[in-house]
């Protein structure tokens, strides 16, 4: 089964979001199932075959998660992101100040789902393959 040290390999070769669609490919086919990633400080769980988890550690300090949710905003962020140009830190600094807690994503749907405090579903986004 795959390591948070393999991800983690993998994760060096994102340097924007525009990087993503070929990072999840990479950890797909290490057999990451899905992965759950907290905004607060970037630790995430990931899911393998019959029951796998794995943890990796916080990455920063932790940020604040504002209460209000700025959908409109984030999605503005999320682009810009995607687009390169802004970095991981930045993007996690942006989802903080936007009131998104967490993301997770299924690589069977090839989606990644961004959540609120509250755990509602803020933004439903589609990964190209």
């Amino acid at each position: 089964m795959f390591t948070v040290a393999q991800i983690e390999q993998a994760h060096e070769k994102v340097k924007s979001g525009a990087d993503f669609p070929k990072y999840i490919q990479e950890i797909k086919k290490m057999g990451v199932l899905g992965f759950e990633t907290w905004v607060t400080d970037s630790h995430t769980e990931y899911y393998g075959a019959n029951g796998y988890r794995t943890s990796s550690q916080s990455q920063y300090e932790n940020l604040a998660i504002s209460d209000i949710t700025n959908k409109e905003k984030f999605a503005q962020q999320l682009k810009s992101h995607q687009q390169g140009q802004t970095d991981y830190y930045t993007f996690c600094k942006d989802c903080a100040e936007t009131g998104i807690e967490k993301w997770i994503v299924d690589l069977d749907k090839m989606t990644c789902i961004y959540y609120d405090k509250a755990g509602n579903e803020v933004l439903v986004e589609q990964i190209p393959a």
